[in-house]
């Protein structure tokens, strides 16, 4: 449930007077606002602060008010494979109901308080919901070699590392260099 005594002034809480309660009102609302803290996963995710667009519209119904939009936010992360910077944008759908009355809802379900509504929650869960868990800065990345954590895309071509299993190491020095299968 949303908790209760919102901050008309807090940029992601959105005023429904207009409407009413009058199922049917609709209103259509064009909007810029900046992004909240923490939304994101490890890797990835919204930078505080960025500028969200939305594309929202709010519709009166006999329960509550039904807030469908769109929202545009730029992403900023590291690459799972290379730890390089990943820079991109996501557009994310949501829809939630805002319910006008606390007596028929469960204990998930958006409240109005008193005639604001606080969009945050569902831009957050919508987002979250899209992002990778392992973001990569392009689909062929080939990482970082495992031995020596160059990133392969800036190695030479050819690149490797002589690895000898520890297990047989101490027969190395068993061999002669230059072994002839052939006795003299």
């Amino acid at each position: 449930m949303t908790p209760h005594n919102l901050d008309p002034r807090a940029p992601w809480v959105i005023s429904t007077h207009d409407l009413g309660r009058r199922p049917g009102t609709m209103r259509r609302m064009h909007l810029t606002l900046p992004a909240p803290a923490d939304i994101g996963v490890d890797m990835i995710g919204v930078p505080r602060d960025a500028d969200v667009e939305l594309d929202i519209r709010l519709e009166a119904v006999m329960e509550g008010v039904l807030v469908t939009g769109t929202a545009q936010a730029p992403l900023r992360g590291e690459c799972a494979r290379c730890l390089e910077d990943v820079v991109s944008d996501t557009e994310v759908s949501f829809q939630e109901l805002f319910l006008y009355s606390a007596e028929d809802a469960a204990e998930d379900d958006s409240l109005l308080d008193g005639e604001l509504l606080d969009l945050e929650p569902a831009f957050r869960d919508a987002v979250v919901l899209t992002l990778p868990l392992s973001p990569v800065c392009s689909e062929d990345c080939a990482g970082l070699c495992s031995e020596c954590g160059i990133r392969l895309a800036d190695a030479e071509p050819g690149h490797r590392h002589e690895v000898v299993d520890a297990r047989w190491a101490k027969l190395q020095g068993l061999v002669p260099e230059h072994n002839n299968d052939q006795e003299s």
